[in-house]
């Protein structure tokens, strides 16, 4: 059993949370201790996967190398799941699963993890009625990123309805927060995990050694250790074999880096157990069976003589783990390079896994040769296939690395292939070294156009300063039709990101009729469909946002004519497309409808970019239709993605942004809007800017109070300016000109309010969408009461209500009840207020707007009604 000194609180801590709550999760360095308290609060529970007299615990412990590989950390936690279990399952989630978890024939097309979500939804429903179920993961940041999808959803669906809790570690650099969250169900408790007090160390060391080290040597080790108890109990061992130092004051005698002292331990080791170690070290995932695969003879005792020292073990389910993770990467650095190369070679024979033979088998010959570059290039199409873009990634530039020197062509091809690989993956910075070799090498000018067609869709929103790749682009690409439309896409969208969209359109129009072209190259026929498709669903969204919505669906039924296989990129890009304007011209039924499947369909293959974008969309149409909750969790999906596609990118800043503010707290939306907008100016990004800004303004709004309202102004007039610089009068832009009235009314400032309204109507034409005619009728109304006429006003804003209901917008619903409500208590009318309010206040707390249901209730409050809860859910939630 792990040593628990200088934890007992911290255990005793995380196991209150554990039985009050749905999770707890540890973090801290490594060495930390985290292991140890993991191990201790899941211990009485029973073994990993068993079931217990209690329920079942399910185990993984990932490391680095399998967060390459999908699905990985879902193998480990239902390894001893019985197939009883599994077999249980509806057909389609249960063939998903078993692919998956590599227990059946892998499918013909790419894997859904909609369905292996929805299958572990079942599965872990499933065993918790068989009894409670604990999920044990150690070192959470390992954890694949499908694994890391299926888990955050699945725990989200499970935690308050099912006895599933979670229990996870989480190594972090010391001073940062953890990321694992995402996959945790609301309401983990977070626990860090600190460093030990100086006396702790000393009991720590005293439990370990049996002895009681000398007062300078102990005070050594906890200066050298700061705290870490893996480190301090290795620097005692140490100072006990090599000697001590002699009296206070000298240095104690360690080499200069922990890593040294890690091998003066493996070489401690028998010549035979140093060779299990290194084979082990070089395998991605080993295991005692692969060693005994590999050619070594006794791999188990082997490692219970490494086990004695400390350096690795073989867990009850045969997989090695070393004890941390410096040991693993100085036995296999401090063996000779022949020493290497032969390992690699025994793991080549042994492993029947395509993508890791491929692996071995070019570290285990390290020069150029055409077949095993062909071999890799193969590989890596397999792990692309699989869902595996990053190790695509590696195995396709091993292959360019390992093609021969007069074969320049094909070193260029895979080289392209790796940039590919790397920028699905989110892997930006690898993907541009790629391509940039290839731009610098390559004696083809279309491979060289390429190369610049993917360090453009790599640039996410920054475009900016990439005018040079494409107008270069264009003079290579003469000739060669579907290079040069696919380059007026990206300087379309290059446009329409800088806040130019009638540029954007021309391009647009090229990208999408090549006949339009005079060169050679003109003609439609040499451009496929797939291209085409994309940008005539570009030319949509450029029509949809100068309010040319005829304009906008004679392109996507263009688009629609040359649609190939509904898993292409570009029928995707216009499922999404037509969906988002669907939306926005109120059309929620039939968003939802096309947007319905589109992330299991975008399957395994797609990049990390293009989930992303499916991510904000369907967040997009969730807050318009109502659905918070759903939108929050898929902003927590975007969550995992890479960093540059995630954390960073303008539009999912900005669909956090748009989730927070409909059903989270308006303080943190406002946090991130500040930050979609650095993120915007960073980049480049007008478009988003426009977008981050009216959903910042829309939050100030909400907030309420004079001071907010005011900065509401101030921020929904740079929208306006934005706007009407662009060119721009889409519905979104217009329900945010009917913020900007509704806030300078509110302030007093009648004369501005009527100027934005007719500016609005003007741009909105004779058949405006619903929520942008209700928007504006709401705004007047409360221009009306501000300057006395109450009567009219309250008729104004009842006829928002009214054209309001029946529809599929329960959010525009609530806050213009909000409104009716606080103009109707003016007048002295409080029947009718609360009436209003209360209805705000059930419809907002069914589709969990949280913020909108404060606002409703505190305006309850001021009528005098705020004890009247709101019981009953009504029939539109």
């Amino acid at each position: 059993m792990p040593s628990l000194i200088g934890r007992r609180e911290i255990l005793d801590h995380a196991r209150t949370q554990l039985s009050a709550g749905p999770g707890v999760l540890f973090h801290g360095s490594a060495g930390i201790g985290k292991s140890a308290l993991l191990t201790a609060l899941s211990a009485p529970t029973g073994q990993a996967g068993q079931a217990a007299a209690d329920g079942f615990v399910l185990r993984c412990a990932p490391v680095e190398e399998d967060a390459k590989l999908p699905f990985v950390a879902l193998m480990d936690l239902f390894a001893r799941v019985p197939d009883s279990y599994v077999d249980g399952l509806a057909e389609g989630p249960r063939a998903a699963l078993r692919a998956a978890l590599l227990r059946g024939r892998e499918p013909v097309s790419p894997q859904s993890r909609l369905a292996v979500r929805d299958a572990a939804v079942d599965l872990l429903r499933a065993l918790s009625a068989a009894g409670p179920v604990l999920v044990v993961v150690d070192d959470l940041q390992w954890v694949d990123m499908p694994s890391a999808e299926v888990l955050s959803v699945a725990l989200r669906r499970l935690y308050d309805n099912a006895p599933v809790r979670f229990l996870a570690a989480e190594r972090v650099m010391d001073g940062e927060e953890p990321l694992g969250l995402r996959c945790c169900p609301p309401g983990t408790a977070t626990v860090p995990v600190p460093p030990l007090a100086d006396g702790e160390v000393a009991d720590l060391l005293r439990e370990r050694t049996g002895r009681q080290l000398p007062e300078h040597a102990l005070r050594a080790i906890q200066e050298t250790a700061a705290g870490n108890p893996l480190y301090a109990i290795e620097l005692g061992v140490a100072a006990l074999r090599d000697g001590m130092p002699a009296e206070a004051g000298d240095t104690l005698s360690v080499p200069p880096r922990l890593r040294d002292l890690l091998l003066d331990r493996v070489r401690l080791l028998p010549a035979s157990a140093r060779q299990t170690l290194l084979v082990a070290s070089a395998a991605a995932r080993p295991t005692l069976p692969l060693l005994t695969a590999a050619g070594i003879p006794d791999p188990a005792a082997d490692l219970a003589t490494a086990e004695a020292l400390g350096v690795a073990v073989a867990d009850a389910e045969e997989t090695i783990r070393f004890h941390h993770p410096l040991i693993r990467a100085a036995v296999y650095a401090d063996a000779p390079e022949h020493g290497r190369r032969a390992v690699h070679k025994l793991l080549a024979r042994a492993v029947p896994e395509p993508v890791e033979h491929a692996r071995h088998l070019a570290l285990a010959h390290p020069h150029a040769d055409e077949t095993t570059a062909a071999t890799l290039t193969s590989a890596a199409g397999s792990a692309r296939r699989r869902g595996a873009p990053a190790t695509a990634a590696e195995l396709a530039a091993l292959a360019a690395r390992r093609t021969p020197a007069d074969r320049p062509a094909e070193r260029a091809e895979r080289l392209l292939a790796a940039a590919e690989y790397a920028s699905d993956a989110g892997l930006r910075a690898d993907a541009d070294r790629f391509a940039e070799t290839v731009l610098a090498e390559a004696a083809s000018a279309p491979q060289r156009v390429r190369a610049r067609l993917i360090m453009l869709g790599n640039a996410g929103q920054a475009l900016g300063g990439t005018g040079r790749l494409i107008t270069d682009g264009l003079v290579e690409a003469e000739g060669h039709p579907e290079l040069e439309a696919r380059l007026h896409h990206w300087a379309a969208v290059r446009h329409l990101i800088g806040g130019r969209p009638a540029q954007a359109a021309a391009h647009a129009r090229r990208a999408a009729h090549p006949a339009l072209g005079t060169g050679p190259s003109a003609g439609a026929d040499a451009v496929t469909a797939d291209t085409r498709v994309a940008a005539l669903a570009l030319l949509a969204r450029l029509h949809a946002l100068h309010g040319e919505a005829d304009a906008a669906e004679s392109a996507l039924d263009e688009a629609t004519a040359l649609l190939g296989p509904a898993d292409e990129p570009g029928a995707r890009e216009l499922v999404r497309t037509r969906a988002l304007l669907a939306a926005d011209a109120d059309r929620i039924d039939e968003a939802e409808a096309a947007m319905a499947g589109l992330l299991g369909r975008t399957g395994e293959y797609a990049s990390v970019e293009e989930t992303a974008a499916t991510l904000v969309a369907l967040v997009r149409i969730q807050v318009r239709s109502g659905r918070c909750r759903e939108a929050m969790d898929n902003v927590a999906r975007c969550g995992v993605l890479p960093v540059r596609a995630g954390s960073d990118s303008p539009p999912v800043l900005y669909a956090a942004t748009l989730a927070e503010t409909a059903g989270g707290r308006l303080e943190r939306a406002l946090e991130l809007a500040d930050r979609t907008v650095r993120a915007c100016t960073t980049d480049g990004d007008q478009l988003f800017l426009l977008r981050a800004l009216g959903v910042r303004g829309r939050a100030q709004l909400l907030a309420g109070g004079r001071e907010n309202t005011a900065a509401a102004v101030d921020t929904l007039r740079q929208v306006r300016r934005l706007g009407e610089t662009m060119g721009l009068g889409d519905p979104v832009l217009l329900r945010w000109y009917g913020d900007l009235a509704e806030a300078s009314a509110i302030l007093g400032d009648t004369d501005a309010a009527a100027e934005v309204l007719r500016a609005a109507r003007r741009r909105a034409g004779p058949r405006p969408p619903v929520s942008v005619a209700a928007a504006l009728e709401r705004a007047e109304g409360l221009r009306e009461t501000a300057l006395g006429h109450h009567k009219r006003g309250i008729a104004r804003i009842q006829s928002a209500v009214t054209r309001l209901r029946g529809r599929s917008l329960p959010l525009d619903l609530a806050r213009s009840l909000i409104v009716l409500g606080a103009a109707d208590r003016r007048p002295r009318r409080a029947a009718a207020a609360r009436a209003a309010l209360t209805e705000a206040l059930e419809i907002s707390t069914a589709v969990g707007a949280a913020p909108m249901a404060a606002r409703a209730r505190a305006e309850l409050a001021r009528t005098g009604g705020g004890r009247q809860a709101a019981t009953r859910a009504p029939d539109y939630a």
